[in-house]
C-alpha cells in the first residue's frame, strides 16, 4: 500500500559536521546519504572513547563557522571555512585547526571520511508541522527547522504533529517511485542538547528540548536508510509504501 503523505520543503547538508549547513533546491541521494553531507568532521586528538568528534553540543561556536567553496572550485567538498569573524580559512589548513583548538582548549584535527560521519543514520526527516508544535510548546514563535539538522524537510498534507514516528518500518519514495531516492524509515530521531541551539547565535535555549520530552518522548522526526538512490528535489512529491523493499 503506498499514500501520498506530503512535500519535499526543503533539503539541507552539513559538509561539516556541527558546524552551518546549507540549503539545496536538489541533491543526489546515494547509498551513504545526501552526497556530501558530513563528509568533514573535526577529530578530539586527546578522546579514547567511542566517540572522537567534536559538536556542537561541546562546542557551540562550531555552528557559527560556515563551509564555503571558492568560486573558480566545483567540488563537493568545501574547499574553506568562514569563521565567526569573517576570516575565510583553508578546510584542511593549520590556522583554522588553531581556532578551533583555541575555543575548545584541547587539540583537534580534521578528517574526512569517505562514507560520512553520523551519529546514527545517514538520512534525517522531519516535519514543519512538528517543528512549529514544538515552538509552540516551548513557547517560541517560529522556531527554526535548522535547529534540528534535518537532511529532508517534508511538508504534510495532513499537518499533524509528530506524524513521523508512524512512518517507522516504512519506504518513503520521493518524486518518481522508478528513479528518485527511496528511504526506508528505521527509527525514531531522539533529540539531544543541539536542539537548543539558535542556528544563527548560538545562544541556547533549554526550552526546546524540554518540549520535545514532554510531548513525544523525547522523539522529533526520524531516521532512515537509503534503499534506492537517486535525485531529491524541492516539490517532489513524497509517498509511503507499507511494503518493505528486500534488496539492492
Amino acid at each position: 500500500m503506498t499514500i501520498e503523505i506530503g512535500r519535499v520543503e526543503a533539503i539541507f547538508r552539513y559538509p561539516v559536521k556541527s558546524m552551518s549547513g546549507e540549503r539545496v533546491d536538489a541533491a543526489r541521494i546515494g547509498w551513504h546519504g545526501v552526497d556530501g553531507d558530513r563528509r568533514l568532521a573535526f577529530r578530539r586528538t586527546r578522546e579514547r572513547g567511542g566517540f572522537p568528534w567534536l559538536t556542537a553540543s561541546t562546542l557551540p561556536d562550531l555552528l557559527l563557522f560556515t563551509p564555503v567553496r571558492r568560486e573558480h572550485v566545483e567540488a563537493a567538498l568545501p574547499t574553506h571555512v568562514r569563521t565567526p569573524d569573517g576570516k575565510e580559512l583553508a578546510i584542511f589548513g593549520e590556522e583554522l585547526a588553531a581556532d578551533i583548538e583555541r575555543r575548545h582548549s584541547a587539540p583537534v584535527e580534521m578528517m574526512h571520511l569517505r562514507d560520512g560521519i553520523f551519529d546514527d543514520a545517514s538520512i534525517s526527516i522531519i516535519a514543519p508541522q512538528t517543528v512549529e508544535e514544538i515552538g509552540r510548546l516551548a513557547r517560541r514563535d517560529r522556531l527554526d527547522v535548522r535547529r534540528f539538522r534535518p537532511n529532508i524537510v517534508v511538508r504534510l498534507l495532513e499537518p499533524t504533529a509528530f506524524q513521523e514516528d508512524n512512518w517507522l518500518g516504512g519506504v518513503l519514495l520521493f518524486g518518481d517511485p522508478s528513479e528518485g531516492p527511496q528511504v526506508s524509515v528505521t527509527a525514531h530521531d531522539v533529540r539531544c542538547g543541539m536542539v537548543n541551539f539558535d542556528p544563527d547565535s548560538g545562544h541556547s535555549a533549554p526550552e526546546v528540548l524540554k518540549a520535545i520530552v514532554r510531548a513525544n518522548q523525547n522523539n522529533a522526526g526520524v531516521y532512515g536508510t537509503v534503499v534506492q538512490t537517486g535525485m531529491a528535489a524541492a516539490g517532489q512529491s513524497v509517498r509511503l509504501s507499507r511494503r518493505m523493499w528486500r534488496g539492492r
